[in-house]
């Protein structure tokens, strides 16, 4: 487990971004923990939620921006009125 104060933070906040171990942000004048940081871990849920019928159900590979473009799409389609 690492431990990092606020200033730390502050001057350098892509530790986040490369995160693989749980982080301890601390305020190092009280020395009181302030928050625990866990890293993200991929997990399918497909897989997870499935059960026995994981092998029937297809996972979705899109990227976010795809996906967020549809999404903007149908509601301008949906508010105006609009097909494309």
């Amino acid at each position: 487990m690492l431990s990092i104060g606020i200033g730390e933070i502050q001057k350098n906040s892509s530790i986040f971004s490369n995160l693989t171990e749980t982080l301890q942000i601390i305020d190092k004048r009280k020395k009181q923990v302030l928050a625990m940081v866990y890293p993200v871990q991929n997990v399918s849920t497909v897989s997870k939620l499935a059960g026995k019928y994981k092998n029937r159900v297809n996972s979705v590979e899109s990227d976010i921006e795809t996906i967020k473009n549809k999404a903007m799409q149908t509601a301008m389609e949906e508010k105006y009125g609009l097909s494309s």
